[in-house]
């Protein structure tokens, strides 16, 4: 690794770790992480599961790791099964124990759930045991209409000024929920790998951030020294920074499976995959930092 490398990650955020534990096999549990973010002078690191929320993990962990290291370690909650699909309660208890993301359905959604009836060779991981199957949980009622324990959700993102990611919802859906939030006044909108799930097209991407939403990369589908089997090409993430803008774009890992590489490592093979293809140094640290940190509201 460069000092080139290693100065662009002086202050960088991943708002899209996957770490232990977890019924899906992980590389590193929350302490183990941080620590390494930590050592590579990362400024914060938010930590997400599909099956419930990291905050109270993160809190214990808080007075006895945690504290010794200079790098923010953050949780939040994403909306499936094992915590109630769409439950205002679950996510009431995430935000005031200071969590600060909450993810709409992900690999509840219908689009996830769809696309995977399609796509047996996915990358998204199984459980090591043996769980219920999920069911489909999504923001509409029969009518189409957003359903009252959205609103509810929504309030209470808006009053906690956390964030809000769509998660693994599809077009139809991301449009509900945003045109309601926007209406109520949340501020930290995030869209999430527009690349695998979503079924979004540039145009819509482009809308959504003409209305206040930051569009995460999924970095660890660009490394190509992941073993995973879903690997795009550098020049496509190259094309969504020209669709969204840089001052838009944030990066996030997206790792934490046994298979892949560390988050670290994968920040700095993608880094050089960047720099080798001339993006600029200054447009990397906003890509890498700044805009999370503006996202996550960081001083």
């Amino acid at each position: 690794m460069t000092d080139t490398i290693a100065g662009l990650l002086i202050g960088a955020i991943d708002m899209h770790y996957h770490s232990a534990p977890s019924p899906f096999p992980r590389k590193l549990d929350v302490t183990e992480a941080a620590q390494q973010y930590d050592a590579a002078g990362f400024r914060a690191v938010v930590m997400k599961s599909h099956h419930h929320s990291t905050v109270m993990e993160i809190l214990a962990l808080q007075p006895h790791m945690l504290s010794k290291l200079d790098v923010e370690v953050y949780g939040g909650i994403a909306l499936n099964g094992a915590v109630g699909g769409l439950n205002p309660m679950a996510v009431d208890l995430a935000l005031k124990m200071g969590g600060r993301v909450v993810w709409f359905p992900t690999m509840s959604s219908r689009a996830h759930l769809d696309y995977h009836k399609v796509h047996h060779d996915s990358p998204f991981p199984s459980s090591s045991v043996r769980l219920l199957p999920e069911r489909e949980t999504t923001v509409l009622d029969d009518k189409g209409q957003l359903k009252p324990e959205v609103h509810e959700i929504l309030s209470l993102i808006k009053e906690s000024d956390a964030v809000l990611s769509f998660g693994h919802m599809g077009p139809e859906e991301i449009e509900a929920v945003l045109t309601e939030a926007t209406r109520v006044g949340v501020q930290r909108l995030l869209l999430n790998h527009p690349d695998f799930v979503l079924g979004v097209s540039e145009e819509q991407v482009k809308d959504y951030v003409s209305r206040g939403v930051y569009v995460e990369h999924s970095i660890g589908m660009y490394n190509d020294r992941s073993p995973r089997k879903l690997v795009f090409p550098i020049e496509q993430l190259l094309r969504w920074i020209k669709v969204v803008g840089v001052d838009r774009t944030t990066l996030g890992s997206d790792v934490g499976q046994l298979a892949n590489p560390t988050g670290v490592e994968t920040y700095q093979r993608v880094i050089q995959m960047m720099l080798e293809s001339k993006v600029a140094a200054d447009d990397i640290l906003r890509m890498v930092g700044a805009n999370a940190a503006e996202l996550l509201g960081l001083k």
